[in-house]
């Protein structure tokens, strides 16, 4: 599932040239891990905009996972769904998703091990550092995101604030891959940046 240790999170108000021109720039440079977050647009629209995605992200033989949505993740074929800890509960969104795959964003170590208990593939965790991308609360920091993957038997994935100057330091604290949305959409040249998370990544993990 963290195919290259690196998922791009997609955010329409961060993306100048659009979701879809976005995320074909970040596929460009090497990404092949794509979370489809959108929370402005209807359901429907967010389906046919999934299911562009899904298209694209398979010319690249890259992974989709669906934010928040086990039925439009399903309904597209995407790879997996993740889910936030207000939205479907993660044994009902199983009974869904089946074999596929199903995350949860988890704030504490006390969530990161109810969501091993109830079968996650894997959590995110943060947000480790400060971030612009959305109310995420507090930052959590390296020492517990440390603490957490040592208490846990699945991968964590974190977030939050991740940028090229701290990826090293998350990796080395346990991450097994780092989930990023203003770190890459916030540069000015999308692909340089992108491809420079890649390479470091590459080269950490």
């Amino acid at each position: 599932m963290l195919n290259g240790g690196i998922c791009f999170i997609t955010d329409s108000r961060l993306s100048v040239l659009g979701v879809e021109d976005t995320v074909r720039i970040v596929l460009d440079a090497g990404v092949r891990w794509i979370q489809y977050r959108e929370k402005t647009l209807s359901r429907r629209d967010l389906f046919l905009q999934a299911e562009r995605l899904r298209t694209l992200t398979q010319e690249y033989r890259a992974v989709l996972t669906i934010n928040d949505h086990a039925d439009i993740a399903l309904a597209v074929d995407a790879d997996g769904v993740h889910l936030g800890q207000d939205d479907l509960p993660l044994t009902a969104a199983r009974k869904i998703m089946g074999e596929k795959d199903v995350g949860i964003s988890t704030h504490d170590i006390e969530q990161a091990l109810e969501a091993w208990r109830n079968g996650a593939d894997y959590i995110g965790f943060g947000p480790v550092f400060e971030t612009s991308t959305k109310e995420a609360g507090t930052p959590r920091g390296l020492s517990l995101l440390r603490e957490t993957a040592s208490s846990i038997d699945i991968p964590v994935v974190a977030i939050g604030g991740i940028n090229l100057e701290n990826l090293r330091e998350v990796l080395r604290h346990g991450a097994a891959a780092v989930a990023v949305a203003s770190g890459i959409l916030e540069s000015s040249d999308l692909y340089s940046t992108a491809r420079n998370f890649v390479n470091i990544v590459n080269a950490e993990i």
